[in-house]
């Protein structure tokens, strides 16, 4: 069935995000703790319960410190971001069938903005955006993915949950929506998201509409 809803996760799935998250957290840990963090560590919370869990993980006595730092780093780099180009074109297709759209992300509402912000054509078409001060609990937690619903008037069973993490596919499980999992992201490898049991696991825009 043809989902009139679809929810797009924002880093890894709609913005080629990754590698300066991954940057920015090196720069965090260096600057404060004086070494590197685990990579593969680092990579596999990416999309997950957001920054300040992620930041308790490499030391719960420095958090502000490391998020301070995070933020420092990772804000000016928005302006170097790219967009993964067949799914912004996918979009306005969507839009024209009469679908409504939104993005569900653990980010903050600014941090969300700065990327609006370098490619406007994302909150020109978003009917809602839920960032991390929208819910107390986080993916893979259900309730960013309901509560995007709930703005919306909709049901989970029109709608479908789009994200590149395990975490995007556990909440939208959890949510009752159809889940579909993309390999274009650079994050998390095939394996991470099929474990997590997605609807369908994809690799190119056309492969996505197709799963919509």
């Amino acid at each position: 069935m043809r989902r009139s809803v679809v929810l797009f996760d924002l880093d890894g799935t709609l913005i080629d995000s990754g590698p300066i998250i991954v940057a920015s957290m090196k720069h965090a840990s260096l600057t404060v703790l004086g070494r590197e963090p685990d990579e593969e560590l680092v990579r596999s919370a990416i999309g997950g319960p957001g920054l300040i869990a992620q930041m308790r993980d490499l030391d719960p006595d420095r958090v502000d410190e490391l998020v301070e730092a995070y933020r420092a780093h990772n804000e000016p780099l928005h302006d170097t971001l790219e967009a993964f180009p067949g799914v912004l074109a996918l979009l306005p297709v969507l839009r024209d069938e009469g679908r409504r759209l939104g993005i569900v992300t653990a980010k903050r509402l600014r941090t969300v903005g700065l990327a609006l912000d370098r490619f406007p054509v994302l909150g020109e078409l978003m009917d809602v955006v839920i960032g991390a001060e929208d819910t107390e609990r986080h993916k893979p937690d259900p309730d960013p993915v309901l509560e995007a619903l709930r703005r919306l008037d909709a049901s989970p069973e029109d709608a479908a949950y789009v994200g590149d993490s395990p975490f995007d596919i556990r909440a939208g499980n959890a949510a009752g929506v159809r889940t579909v999992g993309v390999g274009w992201g650079g994050i998390h490898p095939d394996e991470r998201l099929l474990h997590a049991g997605p609807a369908a696991l994809v690799h190119t825009a056309e492969e996505l509409h197709a799963a919509l």
